[in-house]
């Protein structure tokens, strides 16, 4: 079977609330490899975009395809198998057990052992080292035994980019990594998304964010959307000097 053209592909999506058109007739396409962020003013319709391509919302109409297949309507779970992984704009980890836990469990979540949790996790001492090298990846090294509940929100952030990197997706989606953390720990955060598209030669990365600093300074592409729709698709250059993008941005407003 000849490879896919588009990594992830969007035909006409569209999801309506009563009146409100959140996505309205979306064509989007990304090829694999590189980092593309979606932008827009409050309520133009990206985080329900993101919703709908990550599984956690059915669309209205259209189509979605990952790697060629078409996936419209699968659940979050299945598109995980499939190889996509998703970060949240709040937090999704278990406060309770250890950074290391946290990690090794996604991992053994994506492993062969996978029904095996009654077990010694020492018999599945694997997942342990893929755990520590992920939580090098992420810059946790050193805070493994603590329990998450005690970690500030920016580490908080960087355990869920880990956690979701268990998998090894093909696809990885982040939402708002910065939201909720101080400006001391922004650059930390935009430096370590930075790095995994250098370091994972096949990882692509789709970004929903809200400041423009961050999108600017690491994105290849943006997207940006307003009324439910793509306004504009450039790069960082392009869109911020794109005419339409300044006044949605200054004259505001969308749908959903």
């Amino acid at each position: 079977m000849a490879a896919a053209e588009f990594l992830l592909e969007t035909r006409k999506l569209k999801k309506h609330f009563g009146g409100v058109k959140a996505v309205d007739g979306v064509d989007f396409r990304v090829k694999g490899g590189g980092l593309i962020s979606i932008i827009g003013p409050n309520g133009a319709g990206k985080t329900t975009f993101f919703n709908l391509i990550s599984g956690t919302m059915r669309p209205g109409a259209g189509k979605i395809f990952f790697q060629g297949r078409d996936v419209t309507g699968y659940p979050a779970f299945k598109l995980a198998l499939l190889g996509l992984g998703r970060s949240y704009q709040i937090t999704n980890i278990f406060p309770r057990l250890t950074v290391l836990e946290n990690v090794r469990l996604a991992c053994q979540s994506a492993g062969e052992h996978n029904f095996n949790f009654w077990q010694h996790y020492r018999k599945f001492s694997q997942y342990e080292e893929q755990a520590y090298s992920i939580l090098e990846k992420v810059r946790l090294q050193g805070r493994e035994l603590q329990p998450t509940l005690n970690l500030p929100q920016g580490d908080k952030r960087k355990l869920e980019i880990g956690i979701a990197l268990a998998r090894k997706p093909e696809l990885l989606l982040l939402d708002e990594p910065t939201a909720g953390i101080s400006s001391d720990e922004i650059p930390e955060i935009t430096s370590l998304i930075e790095n995994l598209k250098k370091d994972e030669e096949n990882q692509t990365v789709i970004l929903v964010e809200h400041r423009m600093d961050v999108v600017t300074a690491i994105s290849d592409r943006i997207t940006v959307f307003n009324r439910g729709q793509i306004l504009a698709e450039g790069t960082p250059r392009e869109i911020m000097e794109n005419e339409d993008v300044q006044r949605a941005y200054l004259g505001g407003g969308g749908a959903a």
